[in-house]
């Protein structure tokens, strides 16, 4: 039986340029990238020390939660902790215009998206990503402790991640805070009675998070994490984070 060669399109063949066309921009999508984390590395550098605080976007001003939002954040900002947030609207605000009030930098970490993104008018620094990833490496690689409000999905996936990366050693050990211990009560049952119970993660592992629901509680424990190493990153553990 004969062999036939495959094929070899002709460099006028319609699907090699639409090949070649997709190739040079993920290749320049990769330039932007890079852009993207040396742009917000050099502008964020400075903000440091850092607490981020998440939240739902749905919260609306006056809700309890709002306002237990920006106290935290006032009393940080006070404290001499930049605030973050994503820079949005609901928790996002109301950490942002606690932190605005206060003494040190309000920041917003915003992202575009179809809906629910708008920045609010609270942010003395305000910067903008297009991808998801690298807006998440920077609220990670400049956060010094993360307080997490009330949320949906994007809040469990912003404490999910930082309990990840705090879990395999990616970062430092560093304060993981949650806010309202009824709204998390049953997220903490699970994740002992189930992840525990069934050896899915270790047994010390849920003393990675703590529930505090006192504004000045929080700071203070902040602050007593680092009472004896301080806020900088060993050397070593610079060199680990920047495998992130």
């Amino acid at each position: 039986m004969a062999i036939t060669a495959p094929k070899v399109p002709k460099p006028s063949d319609p699907q090699l340029i639409q090949r070649s066309q997709s190739s040079a921009r993920e290749a320049w999508r990769m330039f932007e990238i890079i852009a993207e984390f040396v742009t917000a590395t050099e502008r964020l550098q400075t903000i440091q020390p850092a607490v981020s605080i998440f939240g739902s976007a749905r919260t609306a001003p006056g809700h309890p939660h709002y306002r237990l939002a920006e106290d935290i954040a006032k009393r940080l900002s006070e404290a001499g902790f930049s605030v973050i947030s994503g820079g949005g609207p609901g928790i996002m605000e109301a950490a942002n215009k606690g932190a605005f009030e206060g003494a040190s930098p309000s920041v917003g970490l915003n992202i575009q998206l179809p809906h629910e993104q708008s920045g609010n008018k609270y942010q003395d620094i305000s910067h903008t990503f297009q991808h998801f990833f690298a807006r998440k490496v920077m609220f990670v690689k400049l956060s010094c402790a993360f307080v997490m409000m009330p949320g949906g999905f994007g809040t469990l996936d912003e404490l999910m991640e930082v309990l990840t990366l705090v879990q395999t050693g990616k970062i430092r050990r560093v304060p993981v805070i949650l806010v309202d211990s009824t709204f998390w009560k049953g997220l903490l049952d699970w994740i002992r009675g189930q992840l525990v119970a069934d050896g899915m993660i270790g047994a010390g592992d849920p003393g990675l998070i703590q529930v505090i629901d006192d504004p000045q509680a929080i700071v203070d424990a902040i602050f007593d994490h680092y009472h004896l190493r301080g806020f900088e990153p060993s050397p070593a553990e610079r060199e680990v984070e920047l495998a992130l």
